[in-house]
């Protein structure tokens, strides 16, 4: 009896064997699996680039964490620091300044009870008749001043970074005003807006402390160094973010510079540090620090809102072309 193929395969579907072996394509014929998009926060670099494979997510607002960028109820220690220069201030604080103010603060109580106790009028009934001691004097002095040494070390290190910052990302400039804040983006086409301090009820809504929340925060992308261009428009402000170790005067007629890099997505808060008027205790300062993704779909939402063109770094790559609107 000869046996056909057709006949094999009519003796396979009785069996039920054989739906399962002629289905099954080989390796050839299987199309590679599509990986899902990676989270628009871990998107980076190259591949942000890349509208298919990075989908630029909606820019909604963040609700400010009580525990990040803002005072704590009785705090006495500085906030935590989230950029390079502040962390390399908060350790000399904690290692070296507070040490040294603490150690200098207990010699002085020390010597002023030995002083008192040694030297009452019961236990010393004839005082000392000299009036100078050079060996003394020279200690009071030189060792002050290792001590000023010793700190001014770490002391010009710190300054070099504040001053010396690394190629900026984004540009933004800060104008203060009696009382609020203009800010202004020149690398999306001039994107700007004014922040001026919400009221009670508002700041409840928004979950966020008063007299510190803002109507429009200053928005920036995360693991970007931001610099800024500081002045004002009438009198001398300050702009102050205490998290990130960043205080520059606003004042008129010149332009100051200061930059940040802040790695860590959140609300941060800050406030005028320089008497400018009655209402100086009432233009605070609100920075909201998103994935890059996020900052362009709320960059492109404001240049459609201010009637802009789609223009910036990473807006055409983003996918962000005109006519489309991501985000509120």
């Amino acid at each position: 009896m000869t046996l056909t193929l057709a006949s094999v395969v009519r003796a396979l579907r009785r069996l039920g064997l054989a739906g399962a072996a002629l289905a099954a394509p080989s390796l050839a014929e299987v199309p590679a699996a599509t990986p899902p998009p990676m989270p628009a926060d871990l998107v980076s670099g190259p591949a942000a680039a890349d509208p298919v494979t990075a989908p630029v997510p909606a820019y909604a607002p963040l609700k400010p964490d009580p525990a990040v960028g803002q005072p704590q109820p009785w705090g006495i220690d500085l906030l935590d620091q989230v950029t390079p220069v502040g962390r390399q201030a908060l350790a000399m604080v904690h290692g070296l300044l507070n040490p040294v103010m603490i150690g200098i603060s207990l010699l002085v109580c020390a010597l002023l009870v030995w002083t008192v106790v040694r030297y009452r009028e019961r236990a010393n009934p004839v005082p000392a008749k000299f009036s100078h001691n050079f060996r003394l004097e020279v200690t009071w002095t030189t060792i002050p001043a290792l001590i000023l040494l010793v700190i001014a070390v770490p002391s010009f290190r710190l300054l070099a970074a504040q001053y010396s910052p690394p190629k900026a990302d984004l540009v933004v400039k800060v104008t203060g005003y009696q009382w609020y804040w203009g800010y202004e983006y020149p690398d999306y086409g001039g994107v700007s807006f004014d922040a001026v301090m919400v009221d009670r009820a508002e700041a409840a809504r928004r979950g966020a402390p008063y007299l510190l929340e803002t109507d429009n925060r200053l928005v920036v992308p995360a693991g970007k160094t931001v610099k800024l261009l500081v002045t004002a428009a009438d009198v001398i402000h300050s702009w102050a973010v205490p998290a990130f170790w960043v205080k520059m005067d606003a004042v008129p007629g010149r332009v100051n510079e200061t930059w940040f890099k802040v790695d860590r997505p959140g609300v941060y808060y800050g406030q005028c540090s320089e008497l400018c008027g009655t209402k100086h205790g009432f233009m605070p300062i609100a920075v909201e620090v998103v994935p890059e993704q996020q900052f362009l779909a709320w960059m492109r939402a404001k240049q459609a809102e201010q009637g802009i063109p789609p223009s910036g770094p990473g807006i055409a790559a983003a996918g962000l072309a005109a006519g489309t609107t991501p985000g509120a």
